[in-house]
């Protein structure tokens, strides 16, 4: 295999769409765990110092109590490791912020901090990929605390405040696990199982039962088949990888995760033999995950469990949790540097551009043109259109709460606990919707301090939405990320090499290794690799196809890049899935069959 890289012409302009950035998806299916933690989090602090008098100080609780926004989908041995790292990770943020805001006022000064904390923030949150809301939380408040009225004598107290909140906000992340000590990992099967059964009737949409044959056999071997076909196949792959990696977080192997593996491996040879699989079962397995009712146990065969029981034994020494680690922060950071300069310069511009204008919280078009970079530009357009109407909505909806909120500080509090449900019960429907009530929520917490004119207040959001906006994009437009195209060499490369050390050991363990021999024909006689051997290679493979493709999606939508290989990534990624087909199948003829059973 040759490892050169190819050269490619430049392409013309990507045209930015328009369509489809303000159309709404179905909700998230735990939207409600995020909106009633973040309740609970931020409610009872601020009830506290509601009831002290000390309404001011709710800055500093709320920096650690929506650390509680964090984590969700994490098994709960992994999320309190996460939930700890998030409210260290605040911490530290807000006592750069603070510290600084004591020894100068300079709005210069504090604006360039703001974006430097700013590149940190999503340089850190991307590499460690701790997942949504990312980074903007973590900029929001720091932001916000450059900008508060400081002295180094008041530092301490106000990050014992927030640490307070922050522990909180941890026993609040924590506790639904005396309930559902396996929700996470129940949804996560329940994805892979869902996302399998939709493998399987995409497969069957382009091969039908009757017509199959030749054509539906190269199909079922990962050939080419069509493009809804390939997007569902690689949705599968992807779910059913998160879905191990959720049960290896989880630590001890109690009966019920046992369980659950077992229909993790169910939803992998669905992936191998789609045309001897049933969805609705599947379907139906991924129902009965819901609630707290008994995790479904189907009959277990031979070879099934040989095959779970090398997958658990090698995922616990598989890429993930060995060399990946180590070089995530050696190699990680460089493929983020263009993302993290976009973020230092879009916010530092938007900041100094509002200064200029005589805004009175330049804050909040740092934070607006935070709140922009995604992956790739493409998607830092549509977020940037969403942030927009988001924010022009949200304030006319403050303007219609204001009345409301400015009966009392209970009545204030109550209306920010309101708004803060509503912006996470929404968000997961499209970033806009949860941006509607995300703006009055930042717009009442800025009155803790004291009641302000509305109308100052809207314009200021007004001008600084739109200033982050266009300063955020043009600065994103500014700062090409050509390194994108070279990540998906990297992960071709990598793809590849993972493929024919696979396919090698599939050919070692055949009778005889012989080239005509198929995959599935028998046990392998002589000397050959170790038993576990194929499934890490396996695993590797899994985990460099699910690289692969978000590689090629995240490069696929910057706006000036050299030509991708897209042929190049097509024919890997059928080439990388026909093999995985053919390890599941090495196990012998009843791991299939057991998908039947």
């Amino acid at each position: 295999m040759s490892s050169a890289r190819l050269r490619h012409r430049a392409t013309p302009v990507r045209r930015l769409p328009l369509a489809g950035a303000l159309r709404l998806n179905r909700p998230s299916d735990i939207w409600f765990k995020p909106a009633l933690s973040v309740v609970v989090a931020v409610g009872v602090p601020n009830l506290t110092l509601l009831a002290l008098g000390r309404l001011d100080l709710a800055l500093y609780s709320m920096a650690g109590s929506l650390c509680a926004l964090y984590a969700h989908n994490l098994p709960y041995a992994a999320r309190g490791r996460a939930l700890a790292r998030v409210v260290l990770g605040m911490l530290v943020s807000v006592a750069i912020a603070l510290v600084t805001a004591s020894l100068t006022s300079s709005a210069v000064v504090l604006v360039a901090v703001g974006a430097l904390l700013a590149a940190a923030h999503k340089a850190v949150t991307d590499l460690t990929r701790i997942g949504p809301p990312g980074p903007v939380i973590f900029t929001f408040i720091s932001s916000a605390s450059l900008f508060a009225p400081q002295t180094l004598g008041q530092v301490p107290g106000h990050l014992a405040l927030a640490a307070a909140a922050g522990a909180w906000a941890w026993l609040v992340g924590m506790a639904p696990g005396l309930v559902r000590p396996h929700g996470p990992e129940r949804r996560a099967t329940a994805r892979a199982l869902n996302a399998a059964a939709g493998y399987v009737d995409a497969y069957a949409a382009v091969f039908p039962a009757g017509e199959r044959g030749e054509r539906g056999e190269r199909g079922e071997r990962g050939e080419a088949s069509g493009p809804g076909h390939e997007r569902a196949r690689a949705a599968a792959a992807a779910a059913v990888h998160a879905a191990w990696q959720s049960l290896l977080a989880a630590g001890a192997r109690p009966g019920p995760r046992r369980a659950l593996e077992r229909l993790v491996v169910r939803a992998e040879v669905a992936l191998a033999a789609p045309a001897d699989t049933d969805p609705a079962r599947l379907r139906t397995w991924a129902h009965d995950l819901r609630g707290t009712h008994p995790v479904p146990r189907p009959e277990p065969g031979r070879d099934a469990d040989e095959l779970l029981g090398v997958e658990v034994e090698l995922l616990a020494a598989g890429p993930a949790a060995g060399k990946r680690g180590k070089r995530r922060w050696t190699e990680g950071l460089g493929p983020l540097l263009p993302l993290a300069l976009r973020t230092a310069l879009g916010c530092a511009l938007a900041g100094y551009v509002s200064l200029a204008l005589g805004v009175g919280r330049p804050y909040w078009a740092l934070v607006t043109a935070a709140s922009l970079y995604q992956a790739n530009l493409t998607l830092t357009w549509s977020r940037g259109v969403q942030r927009v109407v988001g924010n022009l909505v949200g304030v006319l909806l403050f303007a219609a709460v204001a009345p409301l909120a400015h009966l009392g500080p209970a009545a204030l509090v109550l209306c920010c606990l309101a708004f803060n449900f509503g912006a996470e019960a929404l968000i997961t429907r499209n970033y806009w919707l949860g941006s509607v009530c995300v703006t009055p929520m930042a717009l009442l917490i800025s009155e803790f301090t004291g009641f302000q004119e509305p109308g100052g207040l809207i314009t200021d959001r007004v001008v600084d939405t739109l200033v982050g906006a266009v300063v955020g994009f043009v600065a994103a437009v500014a700062v090409t990320n050509r390194r994108a195209g070279d990540r998906i060499e990297d992960a071709l490369d990598t793809v590849e090499r993972a493929r024919e050390h696979a396919a090698r050991l599939i050919a070692a363990e055949r009778p005889g290794s012989g080239p005509g021999s198929g995959p599935g024909s028998g046990s392998g006689s002589g000397p050959g690799p170790g038993p576990g051997a194929l499934e890490a290679a396996r695993r590797r493979l899994a985990a460099a196809l699910v690289e692969l493709r978000a590689t090629t999606d995240a490069a696929s939508g910057e706006w000036w890049q050299r030509a991708l290989p897209q042929e190049r990534v097509m024919l890997a990624e059928q080439a990388g899935h026909r093999t995985l087909a053919a390890t599941v199948r090495r196990q012998g003829p009843h791991v299939l069959e057991d998908a039947e059973a």
